[in-house]
């Protein structure tokens, strides 16, 4: 079943903190699945940024034993980028966030949609269809 009337915890973050950050913006969110999850004006609704947010629960707590890994770790995410919607997005900026549940505040990645291709072909190659890809924030 579809969710009605709410938006996903990644796109509330996001949206949260762009209100709090920046207070001359409205956050808006589409009706409808366009690959733009928040879209961003200035006051006068002019000028607009487009956003897709990834979400990731956080894995520093379930799949890491090592306490010395652990050290100086603030989250770590993990998504699978399908190649074909990264090139096709609409989206100005893709915005990855991590959330560690026991520290409660949220890290942002925040990457261009044209920049963030180039550098998965730079890294992995334009081959694979699906990438893989690990975030992890430390505390410097």
């Amino acid at each position: 079943m579809k969710p009605l009337f709410t938006i996903h915890g990644g796109e509330y973050l996001v949206a949260s903190e762009i209100e709090r950050r920046f207070k001359a913006v409205n956050v808006w969110v589409p009706s409808r699945d366009t690959g733009v999850d928040l879209l961003v004006t200035d006051q006068q609704n002019r000028r607009t940024v487009s956003l897709q947010v990834k979400f990731s629960k956080d894995y520093l707590g379930t799949t890491m034993q090592d306490a010395v890994l652990l050290q100086g770790l603030r989250a770590c995410g993990w998504w699978t980028i399908d190649r074909r919607k990264l090139q096709a997005s609409p989206a100005d900026y893709w915005v990855f966030v991590l959330l560690k549940v026991d520290r409660g505040t949220p890290d942002f990645l925040i990457v261009p949609a044209g920049d963030f291709g180039q550098r998965l072909n730079a890294i992995h190659g334009p081959a694979e269809k699906k990438v893989q890809s690990y975030l992890w924030v430390t505390e410097r």
